[in-house]
């Protein structure tokens, strides 16, 4: 149940801003009294799931999931109706229009996903705050594992920069740190700065980002699992340990590591319980576990949540909008990086719905639909002919040149474009399911 519901929240985010995209061409291509010959969702080569033709203009469902699309009379695009365009040009036809005009009709989608996103963020940060948990409270600094030490982080370090920029808010830390170039620490009270390392990066792109660094905590129990030796033997909600055997543990970092070199073996653990030192005896699992969770009431003394106003919402949302496209940008530099492999991990719409929760979240459905709205804008807006960024390239070469690119060239520009498009659609799809089939 839960998975389809992931997948039912993909179907709906997609289809959203699908149509609103298409909407942004469709709209000025009305207003400038342009004829639509096809508006659908998905695509539809040699048939279509559902079709309705109301006036000049099919409406329609595809079968192939690679977005939609709107088909405008008189416009070179990745349907190649190569027999209208033999025709003379007729007034209600896309090139017929002035270039100014085209530009808006093919910029229309991008500025769509734009303002969605902008609209999205704003009334996100209005109804719930901002939220986040406050870096400069985090004062134990933070806990990394393997993969984190690899980057070049240590347990105990405070990050206080990613790439000269003061890091705020300490839950998007990981995503910075996973962007960035240098980052600066506070090392046993020491500024010290230094690059992060890409092998590190690609470590962490394997595990999805996931806990590579936290928050660091003194091991203070908060809940123990059920027949676990935590429980056998004794170990209480509340207890603080503070060492194992003859060694001295302060957080729960050292603790989980010098279990993992004694696992399989009766270990002692000292616990300050009521502030009275006792001793108790357990023998760790075969992973190095004794069954409990420790108590991250740190991560809640530090959650922020900054309230705002509607008028102080629409420019926090329109930074959160900017912040986001920065960050789709940077990413292109992690996925282009072979040292990184992020290129392997790309995720397409077969695998692509495991970003949702497997119960429905509206705040993390909205939040997700901003960011991919930002996401299509970017991609869209492209320079690579057969998106709207490659049309609208050439409309500005015919403003600035004053001279109208040839029927010829735009055709064999699509042509590229719809060869290129096609190939990274299979090898994203072939990604997918080479993940699904191994199961990696």
């Amino acid at each position: 149940m839960g998975t389809l519901i992931q997948i039912a929240q993909l179907i709906l985010c997609l289809s959203i801003l699908v149509i609103l995209h298409e909407l942004g061409h469709f709209l000025p291509a009305k207003y400038f009294k342009t004829k639509i010959d096809k508006f659908y969702l998905l695509f539809d080569p040699w048939f279509s799931v559902v079709k309705k033709k109301i006036g000049d203009t099919e409406y329609g469902i595809g079968w192939i999931p690679m977005g939609g699309y709107v088909k405008i009379a008189g416009m070179i695009d990745e349907s190649m109706d190569k027999e209208q365009l033999k025709q003379e040009p007729q007034p209600w036809e896309y090139r017929s229009k002035p270039a100014y005009q085209r530009l808006i009709i093919i910029c229309g989608g991008v500025i769509v996903n734009f303002f969605l996103a902008w609209f999205i963020y704003t009334m996100l940060l209005f109804n719930n705050g901002d939220n986040f948990v406050d870096n400069s409270k985090i004062s134990n600094g933070i806990a990394v594992d393997s993969i984190g030490s690899i980057i070049g982080l240590k347990s105990g370090d405070k990050i206080l920069k990613v790439d000269g920029v003061v890091q705020k808010k300490f839950d998007h830390i990981p995503m910075e740190v996973l962007f960035g170039n240098e980052i600066t620490v506070n090392r046993d009270g020491k500024e010290t700065t230094f690059l992060l390392s890409d092998e590190g990066k690609r470590e962490v792109i394997k595990r999805a980002g996931k806990n590579f660094l936290a928050p660091r905590v003194e091991t203070v129990v908060d809940s123990i699992i059920k027949d676990s030796p935590a429980m056998t033997c004794g170990l209480q909600k509340g207890d603080k340990i503070i060492g194992i055997n003859d060694l001295k543990t302060s957080f729960f970092d050292e603790f989980s590591t010098a279990l993992e070199h004694v696992k399989k073996d009766t270990v002692q653990i000292k616990v300050l319980r009521n502030n009275t030192e006792i001793v108790l005896k357990t023998k760790p699992t075969k992973e190095g576990k004794i069954g409990f969770y420790p108590d991250f009431s740190i991560l809640k003394a530090a959650y922020i949540t900054q309230k705002l106003s509607f008028a102080e919402a629409i420019p926090a949302g329109f930074n959160k909008t900017i912040s986001t496209l920065s960050n789709q940008i940077r990413q292109f530099k992690v996925i282009f990086n072979t040292k990184t492999e992020a290129y392997k991990q790309v995720s397409g719409p077969l695998r692509m719905f495991k970003i949702f929760k497997p119960v429905w979240d509206w705040t993390f459905f909205w939040s997700f639909c901003a960011m991919f709205s930002i996401w299509l804008a970017f991609l869209n807006i492209l320079p690579i002919p057969g998106l709207d960024g490659g049309h609208a390239v050439f409309i500005l070469i015919e403003i600035v040149t004053r001279k109208k690119p040839t029927e010829k060239t735009l055709e064999v520009a699509q042509t590229i474009g719809v060869v290129l498009l096609l190939s990274i659609m299979a090898l994203v799809f072939g990604n997918d399911i080479w993940h699904l089939i191994t199961g990696k």
